[in-house]
């Protein structure tokens, strides 16, 4: 490898550290490293072109914006009241709300800063009123918050459909099943544990005790919460079906939001929508310059054979499969606690993708991999957006919000992450059924 590839390496390990913007990062790294080796920039030119130039980024884009649309149209609310209708009555059922919104809403934003968003100023001082700690809501709802990466429509999916060139309906399939048993094990271990964070309060909202009530509250609840729950329904039936391509469906989520917004629920007006609208251009300005610049950095060194070092590298000290897989998981971990997940898939996928040829690794299972891993990137600190947008939101500081965070961590998320990467079936069953053995990839 020529030392102007080490010089880029050394300048983007640096630049990370002392907190650069990662979009300058990965552009100050490929010029040194290009003037290093003495390459053209010319390079930089086609790949920053080419790698913007693409048919999905629309589709992110799209679904980014309807998720900003989301936290001021009034869905949330509704949400909220169908998942405590559903699941209120639980013990530690009013955190479970939280949980189960943040799934309902992650399958509408398939992203997780919009969740916290949207849920921390509509559930945390509601839950501190009735007597549960606000350090231990706000700690479920960040733990919560990347759900949305693993319910279609998924932003990261898209991204690693976008770098690894694979089924955008496949890769959103894949994580269905890992994402429902990640509620499902929040719900039990809030079930366990929610009693040292919760003093029980009067004011408690009493829900009906008769079974006919409560099925009345359920269809009363679930009426108001239809526009909401029709979004997603439309998307991924129009994906699925075969009615439109993953931009239309983007497209179609924007506009669906938007009338419930202003015509359903009329809790949305110009300027909020305005604000959304700025808010989502911004956003997907940094990500062009994020993905662009990132692909320069990647095919530079990919080109100087940084992949295949790393893949000899791994082989040499294990030609294990498992084994192989479990040192991907460590190293896109570590890499998840400094910097965000659109990077990790920017740069780690095309560089392990030799190796994953190499060991006949099916690309669907490896995009559930890669986004379980991602997500849980995002509640690990030290380097946690959910953890620094929910310490803004809720007032509560970070070394607070860590301990129980840590606790959704080890119990669930990383035994769900291994039970992803060693049992295919979890994340190739559904896709296989619904799209056909072909697509997915398998023989």
């Amino acid at each position: 490898m020529e030392y102007g590839v080490l010089l880029g390496l050394a300048l983007f390990f640096v630049g990370i550290l002392i907190g650069l913007p990662l979009c300058w990062v990965f552009l100050g790294s490929s010029i040194a490293a290009i003037f290093m080796i003495k390459g053209s920039l010319s390079f930089m030119a086609g790949t920053f072109y080419h790698a913007i130039d693409n048919y999905l980024l629309m589709a992110i884009a799209f679904f980014i914006y309807a998720g900003n649309l989301i936290s001021e149209s009034g869905i949330a609310a509704r949400l909220v009241r169908l998942s405590y209708a559903l699941v209120g009555r639980i013990r530690g059922g009013l955190v479970d709300v939280g949980i189960v919104a943040a799934a309902f809403m992650g399958a509408l934003t398939g992203s997780s800063l919009p969740v916290i968003a949207a849920l921390i100023p509509i559930l945390v001082p509601g839950l501190e009123k009735l007597g549960y700690q606000r350090r231990y809501v706000t700690a479920v709802l960040c733990s919560s918050s990347f759900l949305g990466y693993l319910i279609p429509p998924s932003v990261p999916g898209l991204i690693y459909c976008l770098v690894a060139q694979q089924s955008v309906g496949a890769v959103f399939l894949s994580t269905v099943i890992p994402g429902l048993i990640l509620v499902g094990g929040y719900i039990l271990v809030n079930t366990f544990i929610c009693h040292r964070y919760y003093k029980p309060s009067k004011d408690a909202p009493k829900l009906p005790t008769t079974f006919v009530g409560s099925m009345k509250e359920i269809g009363i609840s679930t009426w108001l919460a239809l526009p909401a729950l029709g979004c997603p329904v439309v998307v991924l039936v129009g994906i699925y079906g075969g009615i439109f391509t993953p931009n239309e469906a983007g497209a179609i989520a924007v506009l669906y939001t938007a009338a419930v917004g202003f015509f359903m629920y009329r809790e949305m007006n110009l300027k909020s929508f305005w604000s959304s609208s700025q808010g989502t251009i911004v956003t997907m300005g940094m990500f062009a310059f994020l993905l662009g610049f990132g692909t320069v950095f990647t095919r530079l060194l990919i080109r100087e054979g940084a992949g295949e070092i790393m893949t000899q590298f791994i082989l040499s000290i294990s030609e294990n499969k498992y084994a192989i897989l479990l040192m991907m998981n460590i190293l896109v971990l570590i890499l998840g606690m400094f910097i965000d997940g659109i990077p990790i898939l920017i740069i780690v996928v095309p560089l392990i993708m030799p190796l994953v040829k190499q060991l006949d690794i099916n690309m669907v299972h490896l995009g559930a991999i890669i986004v379980v891993n991602i997500g849980l990137g995002v509640v690990t600190p030290p380097y946690a957006l959910s953890i620094f947008l929910g310490t803004r939101l809720s007032n509560v500081p970070y070394e607070d919000l860590v301990p129980p965070m840590m606790i959704f961590l080890f119990l669930v998320g990383l035994p769900v992450l291994m039970l992803t990467t060693y049992i295919p079936w979890l994340s190739l069953w559904l896709p296989t059924l619904v799209l056909g053995p072909q697509v997915v990839g398998i023989k």
